[in-house]
């Protein structure tokens, strides 16, 4: 038996073993080995982890991926955030142990993912998801990662750019399910999100005042909102309160019910009107689905439109960034499109 530092190397049979110490608590491990240079080792990497205050002899190449995302899927659930996009990590990095992980695995998952046709962007939001959940192990106590590899993200260029005109707004609404005009209008005009529309109930609308309000924690910049209702605005409040039912909460619903996604409407109502999400052959929409897919707008859109709508108004960026819910500037500015007309009308204000 012979001491080294604050632990002891000593033989049982042919093996070499260990003993150290951790808050009081003795610690027993085998160095797998009959030479006692390993054990020295062992014992030398044990002693060093208790400085630097990890949890010592705890084996870390044991702890699998799995456990991990586990862990994220918790965390998320407990802060009340959507379920973290973890799907392709599982299909891919299943049955990996965390100390597999490394970079060039990681390498070969963002070419897995581009195989199957994945933008930049959604492939680094599960990047993302990736390292949180290494960051959230590391943390852990006692913890269950030693080292978080090195993440780079991939470039994004996928700005969205579309907006709308207000004759497509309005060629638009009027296709439109009944149920449905009140919402979008009132989204065109505020810039809300969806589900801020959508979640809108009758104790955040003051009637007598023209006043809606958000409150703090239910926004996605977690700050409250408040804005006052122009003529139109309140003519569509007035008519939602007069068609509201009885039991039902909501200021937009269908029949009593929160209105929820409506995709399949939206992208029928676009092919119908000529807006997009139809196939293409030789220019011509077609219902062939071997041909080339037609994008067309999106309910994000909306918020769009509300900013440059509301800056070609004269309304001030401050005030238009308090309606719409913009927290910093350089994403409010991504919202203020400038399109050719803009810019055709800024060469003949010049010219006057």
């Amino acid at each position: 038996m012979a001491k080294w530092g604050q632990g002891t190397v000593y033989k049982r049979g042919k093996t070499y073993w260990i003993k150290y110490y951790q808050n009081g608590k003795p610690y027993y491990e085998s160095s797998k080995s009959d030479k006692y240079a390993d054990a020295a080792r062992l014992l030398s990497k044990r002693l060093a982890d208790i400085t630097d205050g990890k949890q010592a002899g705890l084996r870390l190449d044991k702890v699998m991926l799995a456990e991990l995302i586990q862990d994220l899927k918790d965390d998320y659930k407990l802060k009340g955030q959507k379920r973290p996009r973890t799907t392709y990590l599982e299909k891919f990095f299943d049955s990996f142990r965390v100390v597999d992980v490394t970079s060039t695995e990681i390498t070969r998952f963002i070419n897995f993912r581009k195989e199957y046709g994945a933008a930049n962007a959604t492939i680094n939001r599960e990047l993302s998801a990736l390292k949180k959940m290494l960051n959230l192990g590391a943390k852990s106590s006692p913890p269950k990662v030693d080292r978080v590899p090195h993440i780079t993200m991939l470039e994004e260029n996928n700005v969205k750019r579309g907006f709308f005109k207000h004759q497509d707004f309005l060629k638009f609404r009027e296709a439109l399910p009944y149920h449905l005009k009140n919402f979008v209008t009132f989204a065109y005009k505020t810039g809300w999100r969806f589900s801020e529309i959508s979640n809108l109930t009758w104790k955040q609308i003051d009637r007598k005042n023209n006043v809606v309000r958000l409150d703090a924690g239910t926004t996605k910049n977690k700050e409250g909102r408040v804005i006052y209702l122009d003529s139109e605005l309140q003519d569509i409040i007035q008519q939602q309160f007069v068609n509201q039912l009885v039991g039902c909460k909501y200021v937009f619903h269908r029949v009593g019910h929160r209105i929820n996604d409506f995709r399949v409407i939206w992208n029928t109502i676009c092919r119908q009107i000529g807006l997009g999400y139809g196939y293409r052959l030789n220019g011509k929409y077609v219902k062939k689905w071997e041909n080339k897919y037609q994008s067309g707008p999106t309910m994000h859109d909306f918020r769009r439109s509300a900013v440059r709508n509301m800056v070609r108004a004269g309304i001030p960026e401050r005030v238009a960034m308090s309606i719409s819910g913009h927290k910093t500037r350089s994403v409010f500015e991504r919202y203020n499109i400038v399109d050719e007309e803009d810019l055709k009308a800024a060469a003949e204000q010049q010219e006057k």
